[in-house]
């Protein structure tokens, strides 16, 4: 507060009021701005808002307001997704000052098909952390079902690898219960549920099919299944693209197709060349006419389907890539025994122009040859070194030289050379006997040059002709000297070189070379052995059976080669081969080495060793056999092995390594019955398996021995019994055993029938004994218990009497007799060898007892005082024829 009317003070406080009204003037178009842009900052957002969408994807455009165009400031728009109501995602857009007013986009991939549910998008903005009053949203709307369940997508074309999901839409009023696939997929799936009608299955597509795989929708009310067809395959894969040209006014691309793309029509491969559209004429072949200048040029190649696309480039000099057509019109002219002309013609014309390499491919019936021929515009060429009378096949093509590509095969011509005189014979030799044969190969279609009719042999100035059918001719030759031998072929165009073979001298000392054995095998047989100073022209070798009269096949071979595998196509298996080395000398072929051998062993037949022969020796027996003739052994024999089986179990076994042994022997075997078993022992096992059954028996020799020395005991016994009794009584009268030992013809006709013829000389033959099992056997007077032996019979004496018979003399002990055998006295008819044995022949398998069972049984007692030596009464003789 001012006091007093000081001038100043008024003036001074007149100053600051009016710079307070000046100060509140200047404030207040300030105040009125920040209103105004507070209000435009709540007004500016976004206008037009379009949402569309297919498959997965969204795509969001809208506009800024008009109000927004005196901002100064970026404007930051938030955008909201919402799927069936429910928030899954958030985005921020920012949009520059100088970008307002410019309509913008937003992207988004949704991990449901757009159609499977609703999507809805809100976006707002803020602008300096004011958020605007105006906020847009829009929605697309999923599909929907009335009667049945629907699975979407449905007819789509996805590829392998990826991660797809498929929904099932179910009507209201129903209740959803699975999703499958059909085929069913060895795959991780995943079931979402979306809302209560709407379901998601998200699994990986790991395998391919070449059609359609089904996904199906099951509700749990009947009739309300669902189901969508999908298709899954690659993108296209070509891959090495080429172009070349083959007439230098075109240009012919080529590639590979690569991997199959699965899809078929459903999604086909489209194609561009260097930006050009076209569809191929083959499946990776394009032609198409393009100008063909020098220098390096590039294709580009595009391949593309629904799921991809890949591009491939080529670059070269299409003058360097020229792929020529095949030549037209070959000729084979002026076509002689040995040579020939061939010509053709080239259909485009620059062709003459270019410097050709050409292939020239000739074949017959032994093989084929390329020949390489070179010059500029080649249109022919001479052919030489042919066969005459020989068939012919020729086709060419040609390439632009020092390039690869190869052009095409011409058609093929064929031809027939001229015939010419045959080529020198192939001759060797053979022995026979007395004979030499001299034999020679057939000549071949490439060496005969025509029809042979005959062949001459030459020997000594002697010319011998042989039919064309027949290989060999057969001489006489002097073993001791050496012989010259030519022989020549004659065809229709004349006779051919002459062939000679010097026949050397045989001797047994020069040929006696130790053979050694040899095997081959699948592959052939092999032969090797030591170079000779003597082959100057090289070696022979040569084979023939060895076991029957063969043909004779041979080798010759270089001085340089001293080993040599033979085909197996020229032997047989199982049979045994001769093989001899010779060495080639200016004059006769000089024997080296002998080999046998097979090509392939195999078994032997059983049945090799037949028959077989016994031979027993007491307890030991040989088992022998023939030798084995070579033409009966497919292998070779490298031992014998003996086996013998005894029926109780025993078995013993005899071996030998010597091949050339007959027999086996075993020993000490029991008196038994045996089965004896050769069999020989070769590199395919044991085989030949031959057998042969055999009892044992004592020894025949011993048991005549001790049967002889057993009866002389008995009548020594007998006789010395009656001299001691005719010693004692006198009253006995003389026993008829003495005449018949002191006489030789008077009283032994009482007992012997014989012929007088037999007596004119001094000599007495011995009768021989001859048992009949048709004699009666009688028991003893005296009832013994023990029975006497089987042919033995006791008989009294007539001129006995009852009282000595029946024991009636208290002095004397009863007789007991013992039995005496049976026999027929056999006198030897006249024709008989004086000096032969007498043999006791045995029917009926007659076996004698020893003199201790004879006396054991009989319990014989004598006693000097009773003894009666005429008892022994000889049956009446008869004569063993």
């Amino acid at each position: 507060m001012f006091h007093g009317t000081d001038p100043n003070a008024w003036e001074q406080i007149r100053r600051l009021e009016m710079s307070i009204v000046c100060f509140l003037l200047l404030l207040l178009p300030s105040l009125s701005k920040q209103d105004g842009q507070q209000t435009g900052i709540l007004q500016c957002g976004p206008q037009n808002l379009t949402v569309r969408g297919s498959d997965h994807q969204l795509q969001v455009e809208w506009e800024d307001d008009i109000s927004c165009s005196a901002m100064n400031y970026p404007i930051l728009y938030k955008m909201t997704v919402l799927i069936e109501n429910k928030e899954v995602h958030t985005d921020e857009i920012l949009v520059k000052p100088e970008d307002i007013q410019l309509t913008h986009s937003w992207n988004w991939t949704s991990y449901l098909p757009l159609e499977c549910a609703s999507h809805t998008i809100r976006l707002k903005s803020q602008i300096n952390n004011h958020t605007g009053q105006m906020e847009l949203q829009q929605t697309l709307h999923g599909a929907t079902t009335s009667d049945k369940a629907k699975v979407l997508p449905d007819e789509v074309v996805l590829k392998v690898g990826s991660i797809a999901t498929f929904c099932c839409i179910v009507p209201e009023g129903k209740t959803f219960k699975q999703i499958l696939l059909r085929p069913a997929m060895k795959t991780n799936m995943n079931l979402t549920r979306i809302s209560a009608h709407r379901h998601a299955l998200t699994l990986q597509l790991e395998e391919v099919w070449n059609r359609s795989v089904d996904v199906e929708c099951e509700t749990k009310e009947p009739d309300g299944v669902g189901g969508a067809s999908i298709y899954i395959g690659y993108p296209p894969d070509v891959r090495n693209l080429q172009c070349e040209t083959r007439d230098l006014e075109s240009v012919q691309c080529t590639w590979d197709e690569g991997r199959d793309t699965m899809l078929g029509s459903r999604s086909p491969t489209y194609y561009q060349l260097n930006g050009s559209n076209f569809s191929p004429e083959s499946p990776g072949r394009l032609y198409k006419k393009f100008k063909v200048i020098g220098g390096m040029q590039s294709w580009t190649l595009t391949a593309w389907n629904t799921l991809g696309k890949v591009e491939i480039n080529y670059q070269a000099d299409l003058t360097q890539r020229v792929h020529m057509w095949a030549p037209e019109r070959l000729t084979a002219a002026d076509v002689n025994a040995r040579n020939a002309t061939l010509t053709w013609k080239w259909k485009v014309p620059r062709y003459h122009n270019l410097n050709l390499t050409c292939h020239i491919l000739i074949s017959d019936s032994e093989g084929q040859v390329c020949l390489k021929k070179h010059g500029v515009g080649l249109n022919g060429t001479a052919l030489t070194d042919l066969r005459p009378n020989w068939n012919y096949n020729l086709t060419v093509r040609c390439q632009t030289a020092n390039h690869s590509i190869l052009g095409d095969w011409s058609k093929q011509v064929t031809f027939l050379t001229k015939g010419d005189v045959p080529d020198a014979l192939d001759v060797w030799m053979k022995w026979q006997e007395k004979h030499t044969l001299i034999v020679w190969k057939e000549p071949l279609n490439n060496q005969s040059h025509g029809n042979i009719i005959k062949y001459e042999v030459t020997w000594a100035n002697t010319t011998f002709l042989v039919n064309h059918s027949i290989n060999r001719y057969s001489l006489l030759l002097d073993p001791s000297k050496e012989h010259v031998v030519t022989v020549t072929a004659i065809n229709e165009h004349g006779i051919s070189s002459p062939s000679t073979i010097t026949i050397p001298v045989i001797s047994p000392e020069k040929n006696s070379i130790n053979t050694s054995w040899i095997t081959g095998s699948a592959q052939g047989l092999s032969l090797s052995w030591s170079a000779s100073q003597d082959a100057s022209c090289g070696y022979i070798v040569d084979w023939v059976p060895a076991v029957h009269d063969g043909d004779v096949d041979w080798l010759k071979l270089p001085p340089n080669q001293t080993r040599v595998k033979i085909n197996p196509e020229k032997f047989l298996d199982g049979l045994r081969y001769s093989l001899s080395i010779y060495a080639c000398t200016t004059t006769s072929p000089v024997l080296l080495e002998k080999r046998e051998g097979y090509i392939t062993e195999t078994r032997i037949k059983d049945g090799l060793f037949n028959p077989l022969e016994y031979k027993q020796m007491g307890t030991d027996v040989e088992i022998s056999w023939k030798p084995v003739p070579v033409k009966e052994q497919s292998a070779f024999i490298r031992g014998y092995v003996l086996y013998c089986h005894e029926k109780s179990g025993q078995n013993i076994q005899v071996t030998t390594d010597n091949p050339e042994e007959t027999s086996l022997m075993v020993k000490n075997l029991m008196i038994s019955s045996y089965n004896f078993t050769v069999v020989a022992r070769t590199a395919v096992g044991e085989c030949g398996n031959t057998s042969i059954t055999a009892t044992l028996n004592p020894e025949n020799d011993s048991f005549h021995k001790t049967f002889f020395i057993s009866l002389s005991g008995i009548f020594i016994l007998i006789l010395l019994i009656a001299i001691l009794c005719y010693r004692q009584w006198a009253h006995i009268p003389k026993p008829e055993i003495a005449n018949w030992l002191t006489s030789p013809v008077k009283d032994i006709s009482l007992y012997l029938q014989t012929d007088p013829s037999l007596h004119s000389e001094d000599r007495i033959e011995i009768p021989q004994l001859v048992y009949k099992s048709e004699e009666q056997i009688k028991n003893n007077i005296h009832q013994d218990k023990t029975q006497a032996p089987q042919g033995y019979q006791n008989t009294p004496h007539p001129n006995w009497t009852t009282n000595a018979l029946d024991g009636s003399n208290p002095k004397s002990p009863p007789l007991s007799l013992f039995p005496n055998p049976t026999y027929n006295l056999l006198i030897l008819k006249e024709g008989m060898t004086p000096g032969t044995e007498p043999k006791l022949q045995v029917r009926n398998e007659y076996q004698p007892q020893s003199l201790n069972e004879i006396f054991h049984q009989n319990q014989v007692e004598l006693d000097p005082k009773c003894f009666v030596p005429d008892y022994i009464v000889a049956p009446k003789p008869s004569f063993s024829q």
